[in-house]
């Protein structure tokens, strides 16, 4: 009896070590078939791993989590998790309910049944490619989700390393709300579907975005809701169906659909554009009119930038009156 107790006590110690790591910081380390999880000692008790030893590591984040030991590197105090190591049959899932970091520090995960990366978590994802780092995600078929790397959230893509994806199922990366992008270089070399496909809105601010390979679109951004909220400041809480690219370099080739292909506009105000930026189209939920005299009272003016104005300007502006949303130019 003693020596089952001893085996038990000795599995669940591999699972999920709690070690003298950094505040905040749950290390996952892929050895092929078997991972090993290290959590660190102050959040224990807001971490469940169900997947015991295994390769598809499963981690559910508590619903009282609400972020702990806030430091100037982690303001919110969220839970990082660091991701390296090797697996052919692999995954990594995440369950939570608060804002969440993963690092990706030297990784290839690849996982023939589903998503390389489920994140079942609505709140803000950072995926953050490591410096001098070069990580690798693949995905196999499975119809149930919609990305290599799947997200409920929204997702900023960010680092100083690099993140090649391929996507043998649907998208390469999809998030159910935003996407950002920044610093990373990020290389989509497959996707069945589109190769980035994301809700409310798009931003490139820098880095390098190379993509190769879709079947269908490039990058394809959708309207979450029915309307849209027109372009808000610093784009808090919007949900417009645009494209922004204000920096950076981003490269598409060898797509079937559009290169880019939205629901709101289609903004260029910075970095480079290596593709025909003419094979691109927009569904038009604004209507574009050949003047600026035709608003009412109240009406919230904006520039491309997001940037409200007191009054309409020369040349595109976008115009929020109420529930309706509309391109003005005035020339």
């Amino acid at each position: 009896m003693k020596r089952i107790l001893m085996l038990t006590a000795l599995v669940m110690a591999a699972a999920c070590r709690v070690a003298a790591i950094d505040n905040n910081t749950v290390e996952i380390v892929y050895n092929g078939a078997t991972a090993t999880i290290t959590v660190a000692q102050n959040i224990q008790s807001y971490v469940t791993v169900s997947s015991g030893t295994s390769s598809h590591v499963k981690i559910v984040q508590s619903a009282t989590f609400a972020g702990v030991d806030a430091t100037t590197d982690n303001e919110d105090g969220e839970i990082i998790y660091s991701l390296r190591g090797n697996s052919t049959d692999g995954e990594f899932y995440l369950e939570g309910n608060f804002k969440a970091t993963v690092e990706l520090n030297g990784l290839t995960l690849t996982n023939p049944s589903g998503p390389a990366i489920n994140i079942q978590n609505g709140k803000r994802i950072a995926l953050s490619a490591q410096k001098g780092t070069t990580n690798t995600l693949t995905d196999g078929a499975n119809e149930t989700y919609n990305g290599c790397y799947h997200c409920k959230g929204h997702t900023k893509l960010k680092g100083k390393g690099t993140l090649n994806v391929v996507g043998n199922a649907k998208h390469a990366i999809y998030s159910k709300e935003y996407i950002e992008v920044k610093n990373l270089t990020l290389n989509i070399t497959a996707a069945q579907k589109d190769a980035i496909h994301c809700k409310e809105y798009f931003l490139m601010e820098s880095g390098k975005v190379n993509i190769t390979g879709a079947t269908e679109d490039g990058i394809q951004v959708e309207l979450s809701g029915t309307t849209s909220t027109g372009v808000t400041t610093g784009h808090e809480d919007e949900d417009t169906g645009n494209f922004y690219q204000t920096g950076g370099t981003l490269a598409i080739s060898g797509y079937g659909g559009k290169a880019i292909k939205t629901d709101g506009t289609i903004s260029y105000t910075g970095g480079t554009q290596n593709f025909d930026t003419n094979d691109t189209a927009t569904t038009g939920i604004e209507t574009v009119l050949s003047n600026g005299t035709a608003t009412a009272d109240g009406a919230q003016y904006y520039d491309l930038q997001g940037c409200q104005r007191t009054t309409l300007h020369k040349g595109l502006n976008i115009i929020r009156d109420g529930n309706t949303t509309k391109k003005i130019i005035v020339k």
